[in-house]
């Protein structure tokens, strides 16, 4: 049971990587009909969206876009900025996305924005107490660690709803602004479909491995109590 239970922790995170690299690298190479560069598109969405002072900028490396709420930077990987790829499109109307939340206050965003801080440090520090409280057989110190852990997971949850409502407002918008054709629309929703899968991955095997923790936890328990 606990080989399928680790395969399974090492190998959906593997393969929701490769898809979303497999999908991106396909759809990168298909010109899209607009002909727009993804800053471009960034730059015509965000202007429609009365986001003017939000900046568009390139990042250096592959599928490092990104919205920086501190900034007010939409950054976008060089091959998105500089090039017209339905794959690219796609990217950058879904960082624009982000955007359009912070401008709304959107209410997971927001959420998510505020659990930064403490995740960050929650999920250094949280392996250091159970393991710790493992090797010395001592719950109340586990118990913090899993607390700490919980923090990181809650964290990965609040940010499927963002990323799933980024991804809806990009493609509203790419559809609605004229940027897409009908037949890019399955190949965009693609693109975005594989990136989303990363966040389901990463919620799923934080989940499994809270969950795991916990019966650790509670098996100690039992075996004090015996």
């Amino acid at each position: 049971m606990m080989i399928v239970y680790f395969a399974v922790l090492m190998l959906l995170p593997l393969y929701a990587q490769r898809k979303v690299k497999s999908t991106y690298k396909k759809y990168s190479q298909v010109q899209s009909t607009s002909n727009m560069t993804g800053a471009e598109v960034a730059r015509r969405i965000l202007d429609m969206n009365g986001l003017e002072n939000v900046r568009v900028e390139p990042v250096a490396g592959v599928l490092s876009d990104h919205y920086d709420p501190t900034d007010r930077v939409v950054r976008l990987s060089e091959s998105n900025f500089y090039e017209a790829s339905v794959a690219g499109t796609a990217v950058a109307a879904h960082e624009v996305g982000h955007a359009i939340q912070h401008k709304e206050s959107y209410n997971f965003l927001t959420v998510r924005s505020k659990l930064v801080p403490a995740a960050t440090i929650s999920s250094n520090a949280s392996w250091i107490f159970i393991m710790i409280g493992m090797i010395a057989s001592w719950q109340p110190l586990m118990l913090i660690g899993i607390i700490l852990l919980a923090i990181g997971v809650v964290f990965q949850l609040v940010t499927l709803p963002v990323e799933f409502d980024a991804s809806k407002r990009a493609m509203n918008q790419i559809v609605e602004l004229g940027i897409i054709r009908n037949e890019e629309e399955a190949s965009a929703r693609k693109v975005l479909n594989a990136a989303a899968m990363t966040y389901v991955a990463a919620a799923a095997t934080a989940v499994m491995e809270l969950a795991r923790l916990l019966l650790m936890y509670t098996g100690m328990g039992n075996n004090r109590e015996d």
